[in-house]
């Protein structure tokens, strides 16, 4: 009994043994060769993505189209290498491609929000609103864009915080680009008799003496209102994002004193509280 069980395996093992020698005999070079394409289907893929990196950068197109066509590149020749491997080693991609295809309508229908991400994030790359670098504004949520992505836009500010914005949330909204630098708008009071232009004049030399202003974009000072504490005055001005609170209080500051070493005072405002008995 156990004479037979044991020829029995040896017949089983010689069997499986036979169907590998002959799969490895028929299918070896077609395994060999589909690999092989894949391989240098790889490396095509790889070079030509590369090419166009260096085409877009020669003519100083944007970096984030750049990307995005380069990586569109490779996926594609290596897909189309992958239909050519499938088929070196017999496999009939149609029936394949029919079946991902339905499976593709499945999952679209259960990861919308993920798909509007990235069809929002394609928008972002070819329209460009923005580019990296910029500093932005979108509901309220400013940064300097740090990467753009298919699926969201990542954000920095002066605190070295990753803001991370769906793109679905950026296209379609009002979007506030200032580039690379942000406004800072200032309002203090004087006295009624302090002289407003000598304050104007003032401001307006801390601000071109200052190494943390934007000079390119020129400041706006002048008289933004009255009231019972005085003349308002409002200076508006540009300064680097990437450094914004930093500046605008050393510009501040120095406002400050220019006003102090003048003379002129900042009121506050004074409440009288009569007691009756």
């Amino acid at each position: 009994m156990k004479e037979d069980q044991l020829a029995q395996e040896l017949e089983q093992l010689q069997n499986v043994y036979t169907l590998i020698t002959e799969f490895l005999v028929q299918y070896s070079f077609r395994l060999v060769g589909a690999l092989l394409i894949f391989l240098i289907g790889l490396w095509l893929a790889s070079k030509v993505a590369k090419l166009v990196t260096r085409q877009f950068e020669k003519h100083n197109i944007d970096i984030t189209l750049s990307n995005f066509v380069s990586n569109l590149v490779r996926i594609i020749i290596v897909a189309m290498v992958a239909i050519i491997a499938l088929g070196k080693l017999g496999i009939s991609v149609t029936p394949m491609i029919a079946a991902i295809g339905a499976a593709s309508l499945g999952a679209g229908l259960a990861i919308q929000g993920m798909l509007s991400n990235y069809a929002a994030g394609i928008t972002i790359i070819v329209t460009r609103p923005f580019i990296i670098g910029n500093t932005i504004t979108v509901k309220e949520v400013t940064g300097v864009v740090q990467d753009i992505h298919l699926g969201l836009t990542v954000l920095t500010n002066e605190e070295g915080e990753q803001i991370s914005i769906p793109n679905k949330h950026i296209v379609g909204e009002i979007l506030h680009n200032s580039f690379a630098n942000k406004l800072v708008e200032t309002k203090f009071n004087i006295n009624y008799q302090s002289d407003p232009e000598e304050v104007v004049a003032l401001a307006t030399q801390v601000l071109a003496e200052s190494q943390q202003v934007n000079q390119d974009k020129p400041p706006h000072i002048g008289i933004n209102g009255f009231n019972t504490v005085g003349i308002e005055i409002g200076i508006r001005y540009w300064v680097p994002t990437q450094s914004y609170y930093q500046n605008k209080y050393q510009t501040n500051l120095a406002i400050y004193k220019a006003l102090h070493t003048a003379g002129i005072e900042i009121p506050c405002p004074v409440r009288e509280v009569h007691i009756e008995r």
